[in-house]
Parts: C-alpha cells; sequence; structure tokens
C-alpha cells in the first residue's frame, strides 16, 4: 500500500502527543506534600500579625466578663466557708442551734459535694451544683439568723448578761458572718453564678461594677471574683448602701437592703448595750 504525502501521519503507536505531554501540552508537574506544607506554613507565618491584631480587637469589643474564659479559682470562697464555720464552732451556746455540730456538719458536707464538682476552677455548672451552692448559702444564713434573733431579743429583754468587750466579740462574730453570707449570695445569684459567668452565658449584669462601666482603666482580663462581692458585701454592711458597685436588678436591690438592715439593727443594738455596760 502507497502512501499518499498529502494524507496526515499516521499516530505513534503510543497515541498522539497528547499523551506524552499529559492532557495539555507543556503541563508542569504537581507540587509534592513537603512543597505545600513549606507553602502553608510560610501563609500562616504572614498571617500571624493580622491574627494578633483581630484577637485583640476582639479584646477591646468584647471586655473579659462578657467573653468565655477560665473558671474563676475556689480557693476564696472555700476560704471563706470555713472560716464561717470556725465563727460558728465560737459562739457561745445559748446562740447556736442545738446539737451544736449539726450545722457545721451540714455546711461541711455540703461544701466538700462543690469541691468534688470543681476542685481547682469552677468550670463545669449544673442544676445540683447550682442548688448546693445556693443551698449552702441558706444553710449558713439560717444558723446565723438564729444566733441573730437570738441575740437581739436578749438585748431587747435587758437578758442579755454578758461583759460589754464579750458582747461586743459576739455581736461582731455575727456581723461578719453575715457579711459573708451575703457576699456568697451575690456570688452565687449575680449573671447565673461563676460557672455560668465563665462560660460567658448572660451579658447583662445584676452588680454593674466600676471595671464595667470604664473597660479602658481595667485591665483586659478582669472579671468580678469572689472577692469583689466580698468587698461589696463589706461596704453595704459598713456604709448601709451601695458604694461603687450598683444593683442593677430587683433581687439585687431587695438582697442589698436586707443586708444593710439587719448589720444596722445588729450594730446599733449592740453597741447600744456595749455602752450602757461601760457607763
Amino acid at each position: 500500500m502507497t502512501h499518499n504525502p498529502q494524507d496526515p501521519a499516521p499516530e505513534p503507536p503510543g497515541g498522539g502527543p497528547h499523551d506524552a505531554a499529559g492532557p495539555y501540552e507543556g503541563a508542569r508537574p504537581q507540587p509534592g506534600a513537603d512543597v505545600l506544607a513549606e507553602r502553608l506554613a510560610r501563609i500562616e507565618t504572614l498571617l500571624a500579625p493580622a491574627q494578633d491584631e483581630l484577637a485583640a480587637a476582639q479584646r477591646r469589643v468584647a471586655p473579659a466578663w462578657r467573653r468565655v474564659t477560665r473558671g474563676e479559682a475556689r480557693w476564696a470562697s472555700t476560704a471563706a466557708v470555713l472560716a464561717v464555720v470556725v465563727i460558728q464552732l465560737a459562739l457561745p451556746s445559748r446562740l447556736a442551734v442545738h446539737p451544736r455540730w449539726l450545722m457545721p456538719a451540714v455546711e461541711l458536707a455540703l461544701l466538700v459535694a462543690l469541691i468534688a464538682g470543681n476542685p481547682h476552677r469552677i468550670e463545669r455548672g449544673s442544676r445540683t451544683y447550682r442548688a448546693l451552692g445556693l443551698g449552702l448559702a441558706v444553710v449558713i444564713g439560717g444558723a446565723n439568723a438564729y444566733a441573730a434573733v437570738r441575740l437581739v431579743a436578749a438585748l431587747i429583754r435587758g437578758t442579755e448578761k454578758a461583759p460589754a468587750g464579750t458582747l461586743l466579740l459576739t455581736g461582731g462574730a455575727i456581723w461578719l458572718t453575715n457579711m459573708v453570707i451575703f457576699a456568697l449570695l451575690y456570688w452565687e445569684l449575680d449573671r447565673g453564678g461563676p460557672a455560668a459567668r465563665a462560660q460567658g452565658e448572660r451579658d447583662v449584669p445584676d452588680f454593674l461594677f466600676v471595671q464595667m462601666q470604664s473597660p479602658d482603666l481595667a485591665p483586659a482580663h478582669w472579671e468580678p471574683a469572689f472577692f469583689d462581692y466580698f468587698y461589696l458585701s463589706f461596704t453595704n454592711s459598713t456604709a448601709f448602701s451601695p458604694t461603687d458597685v450598683m444593683p442593677m436588678t430587683r433581687w439585687a436591690k431587695a438582697l442589698m437592703l436586707a443586708q444593710s438592715a439587719v448589720s444596722l439593727l445588729t450594730v446599733v443594738l449592740v453597741v447600744a448595750r456595749a455602752v450602757n455596760i461601760l457607763g
């Protein structure tokens, strides 16, 4: 068979020229995994400053008390409860609930349960855990209310025969315990409690701290902790009114009103009786 010069040249057995160079003429080989990893690392390095600026902008827009943060350390509230138990055991027998060991034992049992739920930092919350925390504050409050009522009743009837120094110490112990009780209540109730605050579940505060009003003057990581509520309770017990922390909800105002009333009644009666004895 003769070949006509005008006919196209026959293709080689391996296929056309496209088969030798791939689907497209002049196609380049794809980079390997090492080259891709190197390029990705280079891109991440170039984006790192922008990521830092974005994180800083987020911190400026959302303060720490509104973001998800690490849970609050457990030790401060635990130390306050242990101090209250010691004070209760030191009160005169006539002011204590009997059997005398009952209330301290219940308080310590509730405290152990709370520590077991969050040993180091309060990060996991639940209805049971929240009920235990509020129950602890209520139990301490009940025991202290019993002691306060007994003392006030004895002062009004004139049957309190303790010397002035002992009376002042007893009244001071009840006043201090009352301050810890309300600090625990404020701490447990504000924005759903410490676990809910750590998760940033609620934006609207029940107590407005100075750092919330002026975030530019506060550290970027600031958020209220137990000591802040203890300070709030102390100032409310001594000034009988808000100082630099404002109650924003009705329940917060009601609690501060109750604390001021109890503190004022205890201080006035105890001090008046002590001055009368000294006179």
